[in-house]
């Protein structure tokens, strides 16, 4: 029988990950304009990338609890265990499995620097600020929604492509209310009834 996870959002793509029934509490892409609750008791924290939006520094270096983070990624100040893509390993009682590699371009070949995205308990998968795409099924898919490496079709696109039975909108905290109308808008028609919006503190299963 497999175990419900209860996930949480938080402001921009930070999400907390628990399981239903006890265990361990996983937290992704904890970002300088998260809120501090997120990290609450938090076991263990994956990092997509160096971009501050995905990882907090000072905060991290405050607790005790291990961070995973792309082997390539720039985080001075910060002790991470290294990930590559491909690489299976167990974080707060989950099971991840690290995917791409790369963050998407914006302009001119930049930023270049390594990002990942994890698939958590063969079930969710995180992409950071790529809209790579897993070999292997995905029941929920955190998508992007706005940055200045993608467009609107490309998030519509990323979620047809993957497939998932759901998918919640992540990377949104330079849109206002006016944008993420639209952006939800769109998906919600595009995405044949996966998709619906989740706030900042709301929750999901």
């Amino acid at each position: 029988m497999l175990r419900r996870v209860r996930i949480t959002k938080y402001t921009h793509s930070c999400v907390r990950l628990e399981h239903d029934d006890g265990g361990g509490t996983l937290v992704i892409d904890p970002g300088v304009w998260s809120e501090p609750e997120a990290l609450a008791g938090a076991d263990a924290v994956l990092v997509t990338h160096e971009h501050d939006d995905h990882v907090d520094v000072l905060r991290l270096k405050g607790l005790s609890i291990p961070v995973y983070a792309p082997k390539a990624a720039r985080i001075p100040g910060l002790d991470v265990i290294d990930v590559v893509a491909g690489e299976e390993f167990t974080a707060a009682g989950f099971r991840v499995t690290a995917h791409g590699g790369q963050h998407a371009r914006v302009y001119g070949g930049l930023p270049d620097c390594a990002n990942l995205g994890y698939l958590v308990g063969d079930r969710l998968y995180h992409p950071g600020d790529s809209l790579h795409i897993p070999d292997r099924p995905v029941e929920t898919l955190l998508v992007p929604l706005q940055g200045s490496w993608m467009k609107t079709d490309e998030a519509i696109d990323f979620v047809r492509a993957v497939e998932p039975e759901r998918a919640y909108g992540i990377h949104d905290g330079q849109i206002n209310e006016r944008g993420l109308a639209s952006l939800n808008g769109w998906l919600t028609h595009e995405c044949g009834g996966r998709y619906r919006r989740l706030l900042p503190g709301a929750t999901a299963r």
